[in-house]
């Protein structure tokens, strides 16, 4: 390990920042160790045989301790975006145990990327959203571990939020009636800049505890990011007309419909725009001092996310972490399964293609491919989810041709892949029940390649088993055409 290293504590490292933070640790010469709900989520990112990643969650003292002992510094990069009741006290909790347990385990350290909040703003007029990690940072500062607190308005980067908020609202509406903050003037930075102030967090002076505003050098209006935007993207020239009538509330279903982020991460980010954005200091150049260049320009940052976007190089995207409140619970593996009822749909074909060619449409299902059957009823479906606050089926996906243990697929995340072999996809979507669907690709006792797909639900209550028999009557139409079409499919791509 180079001189100057130090052991560092990734928590968040399943979340779009912390999953490229990563790896831009380990290229400083840090060794990292990660801590995660789920650590089998990181088992497929490239640099995963470098780290060492522990079970554990930032509200259990217990884990916290064991994930802390030895750490010299410790990132902490978890949010709740999710403007649930209670999650304001969710995050106080967490950071509270995170810092107690930091102060015990003798962390020299904690860096924590928070929001920026605008001047003059009581606490009581902020969102929930900006409130909770204002006070977040306030814990840090105020515990025993010195502490540094990066504060950032809008990121752009490949896959973020933000990013792909704007993305989307630039690109579907040629013709805007918008909200009134996209008047609101905001100091965007370019992801690169984050990671770079992130990383050189870990070399601070060992007695500085303060926070610091982080910015790209513009300041602009939401209106002029996606007039940039369509410059960027070689688009025609939009029309935006801001209206008083949509209110953050209302613009943050507005937003959900119009664009793949949830009205669950919508809102908060709409209503962090209410109030100016903007810098008030650029002291972290004293310490981690900028090059020619740095911080990037917005329309560079733009033109660098556009491109990896294109290239179908997106690392991590917003919907890496875990959705709020989606059970995580297993595929029960038992076919007689004691924990209760479990309603299957099985088709298996054979397929006149190579296990190869199959397993390339198998893995490469969802975003831009559809799901090979009615594609009205999947859209639907995902219409309805969107309005009942779920995720929807426009995620997409990171990557066009890749998947790994953890990505979010349209509203399913991948629990299981084994290359060439199977994908096991457990359901995002709002359902009074645990839901996954299966894909396996098999060659049989005469060579021959077979498909097989089992979707499997585990009702909830009697709702659930309501729900399962009201949509039994389509499986034939959904999940018998999947199976029918993506036989169809193999073939064409072994042609």
């Amino acid at each position: 390990m180079p001189a100057g290293g130090r052991h560092v504590l990734v928590t968040g490292a399943t979340g779009y920042i912390g999953g490229r933070l990563v790896p831009e640790l380990l290229a400083a010469g840090h060794r990292v160790r990660c801590l995660a709900r789920s650590p089998h989520k990181l088992r497929d990112h490239p640099w995963a045989g470098r780290v060492e990643v522990v079970r554990g969650d930032v509200t259990d003292a217990r884990s916290l301790a064991d994930a802390l002992r030895g750490i010299e510094v410790a990132y902490y990069l978890v949010h709740a975006l999710d403007t649930g009741a209670g999650f304001e006290d969710t995050d106080r909790r967490a950071a509270r145990t995170f810092a107690e347990q930091a102060r015990a385990a003798g962390v020299a350290r904690i860096v924590y990327l928070g929001g920026l909040t605008p001047a003059g703003v009581s606490p009581a007029r902020l969102s929930p959203h900006l409130r909770s990690r204002a006070e977040v940072g306030r814990i840090f500062l105020d515990s025993a571990v010195p502490s540094a607190v990066l504060r950032a308005a809008v990121i752009i980067g490949s896959g973020s939020a933000s990013f792909e908020m704007l993305r989307h609202l630039t690109e579907r509406l040629p013709v805007m009636v918008t909200p009134s903050w996209v008047r609101t003037r905001i100091q965007p930075i370019a992801v690169r800049d984050v990671l770079r102030y992130l990383v050189a967090c870990a070399g601070l002076p060992a007695d500085l505890n303060r926070a610091f505003d982080i910015g790209g050098p513009d300041v602009l209006t939401y209106r002029g990011m996606m007039r940039a935007y369509a410059e960027a993207a070689g688009l025609p020239h939009r029309l935006i007309v801001p209206v008083p009538l949509l209110t953050p509330r209302l613009s943050g279903y507005w937003v959900g419909l119009i664009t793949p982020v949830p009205h669950a991460i919508a809102r908060p980010l709409a209503q962090s725009l209410r109030h100016e954005v903007v810098c008030q200091e650029h002291d972290i150049a004293r310490y981690v001092p900028d090059g020619p260049g740095r911080p990037l320009p917005f329309d560079r940052a733009l033109r660098l996310a556009l491109r990896r976007v294109r290239d179908a190089q997106v690392t991590t995207r917003w919907s890496s972490a875990s959705v709020a409140g989606v059970p995580s619970d297993p595929l029960p593996t038992d076919p007689h399964w004691a924990g209760g009822s479990l309603y299957t749909d099985r088709r298996t074909r054979v397929v006149e293609a190579s296990p190869q060619a199959l397993w390339r449409v198998v893995e490469g299902i969802g975003g831009e491919h559809g799901w090979y059957s009615f594609p009205l009823a999947w859209a639907v479906r995902g219409l309805l989810d969107r309005l009942v606050g779920g995720v929807g089926l426009r995620r997409g996906r990171r990557d066009a041709h890749r998947l790994r243990v953890g990505d979010s697929l349209d509203f399913w995340r991948v629990e299981e892949i084994l290359p060439g072999r199977l994908l096991r996809l457990r359901a995002e979507m709002r359902l009074p029940g645990l839901a996954w669907l299966e894909m396996w690709v098999e060659q049989d006792g005469a060579g021959r390649t077979r498909y097989r797909q089992r979707a499997v639900f585990h009702p909830r209550g009697l709702l659930g088993h309501l729900y399962w028999w009201s949509v039994a009557p389509f499986h034939a139409v959904v999940f018998g055409g999947m199976a029918r079409n993506i036989a169809k499919a193999a073939r064409r791509e072994a042609d």
